[in-house]
């Protein structure tokens, strides 16, 4: 009963937060973890629990849909075969190796999370002052199958780097860009939730627990982003995130 609580709690808190700036992945998977899930389990469960979120933000962003459709295509495709094979990967990554690489990856995705405020505000400038650079398609599909990849076998901090990227495809405003990474991202993750279901590493129980969490949070999240400062969210965060990674490496070391 205590693991529910936590499980349900910290996916509540991971809702709310993707609702109002994002990475609630980051407090979400350690809850797994904490509560006794092995950790490509827990990997596989957070992505399933968490899917319900991206649907959501990809139906809000319905509108923005309307300009480069093969563009879209392509990435779709391309997002789905990176799903796929980062799942593959996971799914051939012993648990005590994929355990291993857990404090690592936290930190890979609590960096990038850091870092993604000045990339918005970057964006930002760079939608409003459209001076923009673009790279040729041979160059963003090969580098959008490499981030969704990464998105299958792990994901925190894959909407950041994608949000980097889609910048320089020639989508002309911010909005459009978040559209197309809510998309991509339900994409990456629909893939690798399919096999991973075949692979029986989804618990469907706390899957189904923390996405009724998740969906309460984010409907919340609009009520709550009046309230709150989004800074404040961001140091919590950070400071959970940064506790966790911190927690995981100390856990390695007592192994050794």
């Amino acid at each position: 009963m205590n693991s529910i609580s936590l499980l349900f709690s910290a996916s509540l808190i991971a809702g709310i937060i993707n609702g109002v700036a994002g990475g609630g992945g980051l407090v979400a998977f350690p809850a797994l973890l904490i509560s006794g899930v092995p950790s490509i389990n827990a990997n596989a469960t957070n992505a399933a629990a968490l899917w319900f979120g991206t649907v959501a933000s990809t139906v809000a962003y319905r509108r923005e849909f309307t300009h480069q459709r093969k563009l879209l295509l392509l990435l779709s495709c391309v997002s789905v075969m990176g799903g796929i094979s980062g799942s593959y990967l996971l799914l051939h990554t012993s648990p005590a190796k994929f355990s291993a690489l857990v404090p690592y990856l936290m930190l890979i995705a609590t960096l990038l999370f850091i870092f993604s405020q000045p990339l918005m505000k970057f964006l930002n400038k760079r939608s409003q002052d459209y001076q923009q650079i673009r790279l040729p398609l041979s160059l963003i599909l090969p580098l959008q199958l490499i981030i969704a990849t990464y998105g299958g076998y792990f994901g925190g901090g894959c909407g950041i780097l994608m949000l980097a990227l889609l910048n320089f495809t020639g989508l002309q405003n911010i909005h459009g860009i978040n559209a197309y990474k809510s998309w991509l991202a339900t994409c990456i993750n629909a893939a690798a939730i399919v096999h991973f279901s075949f692979a029986n590493k989804i618990i469907w129980f706390e899957a189904l627990i923390m996405a009724v969490g998740a969906i309460i949070g984010a409907y919340s999240s609009a009520y709550l982003a009046r309230k709150l400062h989004p800074l404040w969210i961001r140091s919590f965060i950070i400071g959970v995130s940064l506790s966790m990674t911190c927690y995981f490496f100390i856990q390695q070391l007592n192994k050794i």
